[in-house]
């Protein structure tokens, strides 16, 4: 069973510099915003900490219907009890994550700037793919720079979702959807803001506004052939 149609709208990926308490706080106040994806992204703590939040998150997630993913790590999305994991370029093959989290598992694949790299993720089985950094990031600040035509080049010829990433403001949010992003992998701009729920209701109603914009041209172009 793929949960393609859950990789929509809003993707928070937790920042490093909160404590437990906080994070877990705030990623609540996300979910009530309208996030649809948490991300677990933790250098920082060590391996029971690891366990232990990722657990927590869990359990959120569960009772507020968002999907959970674990970044680089599917033993910890497995024992934690994730939905899913991502993968970057040296955490492994989408087959070996399957075979530890199972048919029904979310695999996210990151794909930088490469085309060819999203469409073989795809043919391996990922349920979605992962491009950018679009904008500068202090998170990863040599990150690779895709141009914005990527999204649609990629809208083109790939059936899964497409995620962007990297240095993604409420500003910049509209254009990314509009290019072909059909969720935005957000950490700073969600997480530091001061009010975490009136920034992710934002973000959710970008995505209202692209899925209302979508069935106004469905409509008359389904119209235009009567």
């Amino acid at each position: 069973m793929n949960r393609w149609k859950d990789v929509r709208g809003l993707y928070a990926i937790t920042p490093d510099e909160l404590s437990s308490h906080i994070l877990i706080a705030r990623i609540a106040e996300a979910i009530q915003g309208g996030a649809r994806l948490i991300q677990y992204r933790r250098k920082s703590v060590d391996a029971s900490a690891k366990m232990a939040e990722a657990k927590a998150i869990a359990a959120i997630c569960r009772d507020r219907r968002a999907l959970f993913i674990v970044n680089d790590d599917p033993r910890l999305a497995a024992e934690a009890g994730a939905d899913g994991v991502h993968l970057g370029r040296d955490d492994g093959t989408v087959a070996a994550a399957r075979a530890i989290l199972g048919d029904r598992s979310v695999i996210g694949v990151s794909c930088y700037d490469r085309l060819d790299l999203a469409v073989a993720a795809e043919r391996c089985g990922a349920d979605y793919v992962a491009f950018g950094s679009f904008f500068p990031s202090s998170v990863k600040p040599g990150a690779v720079r895709p141009p914005m035509q990527l999204l649609t080049d990629a809208r083109a010829v790939l059936s899964c979702p497409i995620v962007a990433i990297g240095g993604i403001t409420l500003d910049s949010a509209a254009e990314l959807v509009a290019a072909g992003a059909d969720a935005l992998a957000v950490i700073s701009d969600v997480f530091q803001a001061i009010d975490v729920v009136a920034r992710a209701s934002a973000y959710a109603r970008v995505f209202e506004s692209a899925d209302g914009q979508n069935r106004r041209t469905q409509t008359g172009d389904h119209e235009l052939t009567q």
